[in-house]
């Protein structure tokens, strides 16, 4: 019998999306009103994905030869807006899909954020997830008034921290603690709001939160970690992890630590779902779907200096000053570790020039094909690894690829048993943890 898995969306900021392709209508000029999110999101709740996730960084690139102007000139994760802002409108017309909104914990003091994503729990009726990142890049540190990004580990050892104290907050008003009795006269139980008193290496929070309680409790976490401390602390923390592993033996193997770490912690490893990062190619026939993809790869100079720059930018390093035609070699980053492997791995021998041009956001396995296909490569894959599920991304976020993905995907796996039909429950983290 086939057994479900989970469904995610991982847009690439709430910002201007796929500028200058096809199919895109006026977005290069209309992004700032959210009715394209809105629109995008009610479908995907059409189509019961168990939610999207906004993806966000707080600082225009400019690692890629010392400049701002590839990223601007192109739209390259820019402009951006707040993301708890487009979440908290996506929320409001949707009934069921959970909605994770990303927040660096260099960003933000423990008890804003904690205070923040609190209220949009409430406002959503418990559907709300923050995805947690430690941030990776010096110009974003720059914004919030630091030198820079601390070491890859001690950023970890920070974020462990910081998690303890939201975790706090968050549970700082015990359940009940809301009477709203008016023949006593009492609306909140005193004796049921603590303060929480953290003193750690980091932080020094007092509490309680003056928002009230969550209505999950405590809201759903999203974590990306790659690297071995990442994986710890997605292990410790995550209810559900954005994983960017290549083929089914190692996206296997990445499931399977994780879930190592979480049992050894004494966490249920069902308690987590890990979803794969995938691009669906799609087309009415297999040759229609090669063809699309072979258009997305082909390379320009231009092509080549976007994929290099959106590289830099996630790893810190100038891929503008190495020579094109020349091998890499070995490479290190303060930065986004998991993403410079990745790519150095596909690269081998190769060019820098050769390694563009086979560098692109195919997910962890390629899916290319009709829909019918796809979604028994899907199935097939998921029976192999064991579980918990895919993240579409999409580097082409149009109305046209949204349609695709849920109006001709989601509908073949669902004719297989594979994708949810409905909701179960009200609640992020009951529906993820449904099965």
């Amino acid at each position: 019998m086939a057994r479900k898995f989970h469904l995610g969306w991982f847009l690439q900021g709430s910002s201007v999306q796929s500028w200058g392709e096809p199919w895109t209508g006026n977005i290069g000029t209309e992004w700032m009103v959210p009715e394209f999110f809105i629109e995008m999101t009610r479908n995907l709740e059409r189509a019961c994905f168990d939610y999207v996730l906004l993806e966000d960084s707080s600082y225009i690139g400019e690692s890629y030869g010392g400049s701002r102007e590839i990223y601007l000139h192109h739209g390259l994760s820019v402009p951006r807006q707040d993301p708890s802002i487009v979440a908290a409108l996506l929320a409001r017309e949707t009934k069921r899909i959970g909605i994770v909104t990303t927040l660096g914990t260099f960003a933000y003091p423990p008890y804003l954020l904690a205070r923040q994503i609190a209220s949009l729990d409430q406002v959503s009726s418990g559907r709300i997830g923050w995805n947690a990142v430690t941030g990776s890049s010096d110009f974003a540190a720059r914004n919030f008034g630091l030198e820079g990004m601390p070491p890859h580990d001690t950023r970890y050892d920070i974020a462990d921290e910081y998690m303890e104290v939201v975790r706090a907050l968050w549970g700082s008003w015990e359940p009940g603690a809301i009477l709203a009795d008016r023949e006593s006269g009492v609306l909140v139980d005193h004796t049921k709001v603590h303060a929480i008193n953290h003193e750690g290496t980091y932080f020094k929070v007092r509490g309680p939160l003056n928002s009230g309680p969550c209505v999950q409790g405590q809201p759903v976490i999203a974590q990306a970690g790659g690297s071995p401390r990442g994986r710890q602390f997605a292990a410790k923390h995550a209810d559900t992890i954005v994983a960017m592993v290549k083929g089914t033996e190692g996206m296997k193997a990445y499931r399977d630590d994780v879930r190592a770490r979480m049992a050894a912690q004494g966490r249920n490893p069902d308690d987590c779902k890990v979803l794969f990062l995938v691009s669906p190619v799609l087309g009415d026939t297999e040759e229609e779907a090669r063809a699309r993809h072979r258009r997305k790869l082909a390379t320009s100079e231009e092509q080549i200096a976007k994929r290099l720059a959106h590289l830099s930018k996630i790893t810190n390093l100038d891929f503008g000053a190495l020579p094109l035609d020349q091998p890499l070699g070995s490479l290190t980053t303060n930065g986004h570790q998991q993403s410079l492997g990745e790519f150095l791995k596909k690269a081998g021998n190769k060019t820098l020039r050769e390694a563009a041009e086979i560098y692109s956001d195919a997910g962890s396995i390629p899916l290319i094909g009709t829909p019918a296909q796809v979604a028994e490569r899907m199935g097939a894959a998921m029976e192999e690894i064991g579980g918990d599920g895919f993240l579409v991304s999409m580097a082409d976020t149009t109305r046209r690829s949204i349609a695709e993905i849920c109006d001709g995907l989601v509908p073949e796996l669902q004719r297989r048993g594979l994708a949810r039909k409905a909701y179960d429950h009200a609640m992020f983290r009951d529906n993820l943890r449904a099965f």
